[in-house]
C-alpha cells in the first residue's frame, strides 16, 4: 500500500466523527487527559460540543476557502456581522464561561485604546460610544439583563478589543512547560492572530500536549485546528522557537494567560 493512501485512511480514521464533545477527541498515546475541577474554565472548554458538519462557515453563510485548517468545529454562533474573529473568539469562549457562572462582574475587556468595557456597567445601562478617539462609558438604557443584552455587549467588545488589546490585559506565561487549557498564543498588532487552548494531555515524561482553537479572517466558525506536522491534531509543547499552525505561526514567547 503507498503511503499517501495509508496517511489518508489514518486521518479518517482520526476524524471526531463521534466526538460529541472537545473531551471526546481522541487522546495521544500514552498521555493521561488532564481532569479538571468542575466549573473551572478548563472543564468548560473540555465540555464544549461539536458540530457534526466539520464544514467552517464565514458569517455570511459562505463557506471558508481553506477547508484544510480544521480538525471539528465547535457549536457556537458566529453573528451575522465581520466581527468574531481571532481575538474575538478568545474573548468570546472567555465571556461566556464567566456568563454561565453568573460571575458578570469579571466580564470585562480591554479596548485597543485602554478603555475597561465591563459588562456589569453594561448590565446597568451604560454603553461605550466614541467620542473623538477615546471610548466614553455613558449612560443611555435601562437596565439591561437579558442574553441578547450580553449578546449585544459582546458585539461592542469585538469592535473596539482586539489582539493588541488583548495581549495588555493578559499576562505572559513563561514557558510552554507550564501550559493549561484556556491559556492563549498570541501576537498582538495588525496583524496579529490568537489561538486558544482547548485541552490538555500529560505522560509521564512531562510533555504537554495541547488542542488549539481559532475564528480568523472574516469572522468564522470557532473551530478545533489540525496540526500541519502530525496526523493527530494534538500540539506539543516541545516545538522550541516556533509554533507552527495552519494559518500562523508564533514565536516562541506568545504564551498568555488570562489574570
Amino acid at each position: 500500500m503507498k503511503i499517501p493512501a495509508l496517511c489518508t485512511i489514518l486521518t479518517f480514521l482520526l476524524i471526531p466523527v463521534f466526538a460529541q464533545q472537545v473531551r471526546n477527541i481522541a487522546g495521544p498515546a500514552n498521555f493521561k487527559r488532564l481532569k479538571s475541577e468542575s466549573g473551572s474554565f478548563s472543564y468548560w472548554l473540555q465540555h464544549q460540543k461539536l458540530k457534526k458538519d466539520p464544514t467552517v462557515y464565514l458569517y455570511n453563510g459562505q463557506k471558508k476557502r481553506n477547508q484544510q485548517a480544521q480538525y471539528a468545529v465547535i457549536d457556537i454562533s458566529i453573528g451575522t456581522k465581520d466581527l468574531q474573529q481571532c481575538a474575538d473568539a478568545v474573548i468570546r469562549l472567555y465571556a461566556e464561561w464567566q456568563y454561565s457562572k453568573k460571575q458578570y462582574s469579571k466580564i470585562m475587556f480591554l479596548a485597543t485604546d485602554g478603555t475597561p468595557m465591563d459588562y456589569a456597567s453594561w448590565r446597568k445601562g451604560y454603553r461605550f460610544t466614541l467620542q473623538g478617539e477615546k471610548l466614553k462609558k455613558v449612560k443611555s438604557r435601562g437596565i439591561s439583563e437579558q442574553r441578547t443584552d450580553f449578546e449585544d455587549y459582546l458585539q461592542t467588545v469585538f469592535t473596539y478589543a482586539g489582539t493588541l488589546s488583548l495581549s495588555k490585559q493578559l499576562k505572559r506565561v513563561a514557558s510552554p512547560d507550564d501550559i493549561l487549557p484556556g491559556d492563549v498564543f498570541l501576537q498582538g498588532g495588525s496583524p496579529g492572530h490568537a489561538v486558544i487552548v482547548m485541552d490538555l494531555a500529560i505522560n509521564t515524561a512531562g510533555e504537554r500536549r495541547f488542542l488549539l482553537a481559532q475564528s480568523y479572517m472574516p469572522a468564522q466558525n470557532i473551530h478545533i485546528l489540525k496540526n500541519p506536522r502530525s496526523i493527530a491534531p494534538w500540539y506539543s509543547n516541545k516545538f522550541r522557537t516556533e509554533l507552527v499552525t495552519p494559518e500562523w505561526v508564533f514565536q516562541a514567547g506568545t504564551l498568555y494567560r488570562w489574570p
